[in-house]
């Protein structure tokens, strides 16, 4: 097997395995993720609680796998957003060029200067911290990637003689993007998607570890690692299984969308095999 197949078969492993726990979390979970047993806290891994408990006595297993439905649907809802916004502005600014393009690209450099970490602090001083506000930072912060990518890879695209050919049969320019633009970009968006949606996880995450993200009782990778920083010591298992669920799942969507580039891109083959 080729090595760029072996990154497409781990990463595509890895990242089913975070999208099935995700699925699974919503129809069965050992224990209630919420369900606190104060006598049973802090008990270490066992055939009782796999991943053991915390120090409210919560299955740490059913915790995890509820953890990963909030970051993956963060992470979708967040890549979704930065699509469905992104694109069309990108597509936009190529087709039309000159003073609309530059106007359209120093707003997309103005949003890019904000992190999402700036922006949830930004958007939860206003409306208060949670997952949807998270979702919003990171959509957002997601928007500028995605309209950078597709009106560099578009103008590229409308230097070819068949786009040439579209527009003296007189095509207008939305339909020679939607027509012709678009699905050429269809796999350079995927990869993108791909890598945007590991940066997702961490970024919820990390909002989540902060305070910003999901807020309890509700269950989130970032918070366990929070509430587990001062239990370290004498209970590793709090940080460990979270912490590997976090680098799992970000190692799986990474490896899938370098996978998928050197795929979906005949440029890298010559370069990897």
């Amino acid at each position: 097997m080729r090595a760029r197949h072996s990154s497409l078969w781990l990463g595509g492993a890895l990242a089913s395995f975070a999208l099935s726990a995700a699925v699974l979390s919503l129809f069965w979970a050992p224990y209630n993720p919420e369900m606190q047993n104060i006598a049973g806290q802090l008990q270490a891994p066992s055939l009782t609680h796999w991943f053991g408990t915390d120090h409210l006595g919560r299955d740490t297993l059913s915790m995890t796998l509820a953890g990963a439905r909030n970051s993956i649907t963060v992470a979708l809802v967040a890549v979704m957003i930065g699509m469905g916004v992104g694109v069309p502005l990108g597509l936009f600014a190529a087709a039309q060029r000159g003073w609309v393009d530059s106007l359209l690209m120093r707003i997309n450099d103005l949003l890019f200067a904000f992190p999402a970490l700036i922006l949830a602090i930004l958007i939860t001083a206003i409306f208060g911290p949670g997952a949807i506000n998270a979702i919003i930072a990171i959509g957002v912060f997601n928007i500028p990637v995605f309209a950078r990518l597709t009106r560099g890879a578009a103008l590229s695209i409308w230097a070819h003689d068949y786009i040439l050919a579209a527009r003296l049969s007189g095509k207008t320019a939305l339909r020679i993007s939607w027509e012709h633009i678009l699905p050429n970009l269809a796999g350079l968006l995927i990869v993108q998607g791909s890598i945007q949606f590991a940066m997702g996880i961490i970024a919820e995450a990390g909002l989540s570890y902060l305070g910003l993200g999901a807020q309890p009782p509700a269950s989130s990778w970032g918070r366990m690692l929070f509430d587990a920083q001062t239990m370290t010591g004498f209970a590793p298992w709090l940080a460990i299984f979270p912490g590997l669920a976090i680098l799992l799942s970000v190692l799986g969507f990474n490896l899938l969308g370098d996978g998928l580039r050197d795929v979906l891109d005949p440029r890298q083959k010559g370069h990897r095999e």
